[in-house]
């Protein structure tokens, strides 16, 4: 169990870099040669083909990503394991915000219902006003 807090604890440390959690969501459409990581994310950000050679290093060092050779290309993919540890972890929280959410959610059901209702009820009278 203390393995895998550590190894979670660590998940944490590598996606608080927001360089990091950016090439995770363009993995996350699936899977990109390492050329087009550095494209999207060097001109993003701002940084250098070495730096994002390093934040890839670093997801890999952590097992969040995946690498496999394709000729000379470097394709790299999300490994969902540690992701499902984090998912796993945050569980016990979530009663923090669902509720707060599933609220939410019915109260914009209720204001999309109520502007349907009153443009139901505005629409006859433009159909008169303009006859």
């Amino acid at each position: 169990m203390t393995r895998g807090i550590v190894r979670l604890m660590n998940a944490f440390d590598v996606l608080g870099d927001p360089v990091r959690r950016e090439i995770l969501q363009l993995l996350a459409r699936g899977e990109q040669p390492a050329g087009k990581i550095v494209d999207v994310i060097g001109s993003r950000f701002g940084i250098s083909q070495p730096a994002v050679s390093q934040h890839l290093k670093v997801l890999r060092d952590a097992g969040l990503v995946t690498v496999r050779a394709d000729g000379v290309r470097r394709i790299y993919t999300v490994d969902p394991a540690p992701l499902r540890e984090i998912d796993d972890w945050l569980m016990a929280f979530r009663s923090f915000w669902e509720p707060k959410l599933d609220a939410l959610e019915t109260e914009i059901a209720r204001g999309k219902r109520q502007r349907r209702l009153e443009q139901n009820e505005t629409r006859p009278e433009q159909r008169k006003s303009s006859a």
